[in-house]
């Protein structure tokens, strides 16, 4: 598995290979990486320290001051070169992100597909950063809005999409004039060095290298100090609810912007009208996918009684036919979990099962025999009703089965836990469908019919509501988060005018 990290020069990781902004002081602590497909070393990362991760917001501010004149369109072209880049490394950084975070080599591949096609749709967006002309009261007044650069942008992601969510916040964020630094999970920090790597050369032949910056830690400290610094006005971050509180707090504290994509407790519901064949596929890549390591993983099911019964022998058959093994192999559909911790949630959440009035109907077991003990058996759990497992997220594949009777119900149900990233519907009934997508319905960011939750394009803002921090990364308006608005009123007459037709004389 070395081979990708040697061709993408990073079995030895030091602060001259990826420019002085990657990180790095030789006597720092180093990161020691290692693949969860059979637990073999990769790389050793040095992390940065306090006086590097200073150096480089340093850095960061100083090149958005030139940045940010750089007219939009012409910031777009180096995104665009940027976008080429990846394309040209999409086999190579996708067999990185299997290796490195236990995907299958499909989904490794595209999630940096998911990054070149938010590069591209950053080019357009570059000439369409448009504000609105208002009509003002006063005579001979023009009044309008424009946006700004905001200034650097902090990113803090999690290990299970190391390369695309990056992506949905850099590649806006530059062409919005704003530069960009990185703190990536400890778990996959080799993806984020390959990728800003490939971002730094294309940026330096602009000359604004900068523009994109690394720091690496073993933890959450440099998360911190860019949660409370000062300099970063923005920061985007995707995690725990846990983590996603402490930034937002310390973010709030100096009335900074956060964008916070966090838990997702998703849930399905299929209606008796509904496609099963469609259902049980849509169901089975939404909870395996991944190994459940999504944030929008399909982890409640909501059936409707009279098709309860079928609905669970027809999934448990497709799941007997999951191959679990080395993600890079064809014909793998589940790999390993992350790291011995997310082996351990799963365990814990397993042996509760029983206890709370579940019941295993397929997996349930760490499986033996194969070169890592980080993979598991994707799990179907019976439940007559709701159990306290439900309310929470638990980051592996285990999926809740649940009878109800009606929409209504479904609903209710769905909207019954914290979080609110992601749900979906499976139906052919157009009432049902229009009452699920409706003011009263799911409460979650996104919606989907007939499709399962996970699957995001990135033409839409992605993000959820309550514990899910309620943020919005990717497509739609969400390029105004990186941006400052101007309202500017302009008096071409002779006269001054007050608004609300006050006097002043």
């Amino acid at each position: 598995m070395k081979d990708v990290v040697t061709s993408l020069g990073l079995n030895t990781v030091t602060s001259g290979a990826f420019g002085k902004s990657a990180i790095v002081l030789s006597g720092n602590p180093v990161l020691a990486v290692s693949s969860p497909i059979d637990r073999k070393s990769l790389a050793q990362v040095p992390c940065a320290d306090e006086a590097s991760y200073h150096r480089v917001v340093d850095e960061s501010v100083e090149v958005f001051r030139e940045w940010r004149k750089v007219p939009a369109p012409v910031r777009g072209d180096m995104v665009r070169q940027i976008g080429n880049a990846i394309r040209d490394s999409k086999h190579a950084l996708g067999k990185l992100v299997s290796v490195e975070t236990g995907k299958i080599l499909a989904e490794g591949e595209g999630e940096v597909q998911e990054a070149i096609d938010i590069a591209d749709f950053a080019v357009g967006l570059s000439r369409q950063l448009y504000g609105n002309v208002m009509q003002s009261e006063r005579k001979n007044h023009r009044m309008y809005e424009q946006w700004h650069p905001l200034g650097p942008i902090g990113v803090i992601t999690a290990f299970n999409f190391p390369v695309a969510v990056w992506a949905w916040n850099a590649m806006i964020a530059a062409v919005c004039g704003d530069t960009v630094i990185w703190k990536p999970s400890e778990w996959a920090p080799l993806s984020a060095l390959a990728v800003n790597s490939i971002c730094r050369e294309v940026a330096k032949s602009s000359g604004f290298e900068g523009v994109f910056s690394l720091v690496i830690d073993d933890g959450p400290s440099l998360g911190k100090l860019m949660a409370a610094d000062r300099r970063i006005p923005c920061v985007s971050a995707t995690g725990s609810c846990v983590m996603g509180r402490s930034v937002a707090s310390v973010v709030g504290e100096r009335l900074g912007r956060c964008i916070l994509e966090l838990g997702g407790n998703n849930a399905t519901i299929v209606m008796p009208d509904a496609d099963m064949n469609l259902v049980i596929r849509g169901v089975l890549f939404g909870a395996v996918g991944t190994a459940g390591q999504r944030c929008t993983t399909i982890r409640r099911a909501f059936v409707h009684a009279d098709i309860y019964e079928e609905f669970l022998s027809r999934l448990k058959a497709a799941y007997a036919q999951v191959r679990i093994g080395d993600p890079l192999v064809n014909g793998t559909l589940m790999g390993p979990l992350i790291n011995e911790r997310a082996v351990e949630g799963y365990k814990a959440a397993i042996a509760r099962v029983a206890q709370e009035g579940g019941e295993i109907a397929h997996g349930g077991q760490v499986i033996s025999g194969l070169p890592s003990p980080l993979y598991v058996e994707p799990t179907i759990v019976r439940a007559s009703k709701v159990i306290p497992l439900m309310v929470e997220e638990t980051f592996a594949p285990i999926l809740y089965v649940v009878p109800v009777k009606s929409v209504d119900e479904a609903i209710a149900l769905n909207n019954a836990v914290p979080q609110g990233l992601s749900s979906s519907m499976f139906t052919r009934n157009m009432q049902s469908m229009e009452q699920f997508l409706s003011a009263s319905g799911s409460d979650c960011g996104i919606a989907n019919v007939n499709m399962g939750t996970s699957g995001a394009e990135i033409g839409g803002a992605f993000g959820g509501e309550k514990d899910t921090g309620g943020g919005r990364e990717s497509g739609s308006d969400s390029w105004k988060q990186y941006m400052r608005r101007q309202t500017c009123n302009i008096n071409y007459g002779d006269d001054l005018p007050l608004a609300q037709g006050v006097v002043f004389s």
